[in-house]
């Protein structure tokens, strides 16, 4: 319906079926941070597909091998699926994804 009302602007990059789990809107600078399947990406909440930044953080090699052994299905669990964008202070968020069964976080700087 929002599609066909013209009321909405579909996100193209969301074709790769990158499994978004994660939000963190910044109303203040006008911008959307999405967290997916080894994918963070920062959009423009004007035109989500203007200018967009994305950060590809795939699990180590090593920590997908161990998983696909323990059984999981490689394709929707040995990832690193980002479930937690937290500001952390004016200039950084605090991230943290799954690393296939072997959690990793970071700091992403929002220059």
């Amino acid at each position: 319906d929002l599609q066909l009302s013209n009321s909405c602007i579909p996100f193209l990059g969301s074709t790769e079926g990158l499994d978004f789990r994660t939000l963190l809107l910044d109303e203040e600078r006008g911008r959307l941070l999405a967290g997916a399947k080894d994918h963070i990406f920062l959009l423009n909440l004007v035109d989500v597909n203007k200018n967009v930044k994305k950060i590809y953080w795939p699990a180590a090699k090593e920590k997908v091998e161990l998983c696909k052994l323990a059984g999981k299905d490689a394709h929707t669990e040995c990832a690193n699926f980002i479930r937690v964008l937290q500001p952390y202070n004016r200039t950084h968020v605090y991230v943290c994804g799954t690393g296939a069964f072997h959690p990793l976080c970071g700091y992403i700087e929002l220059g």
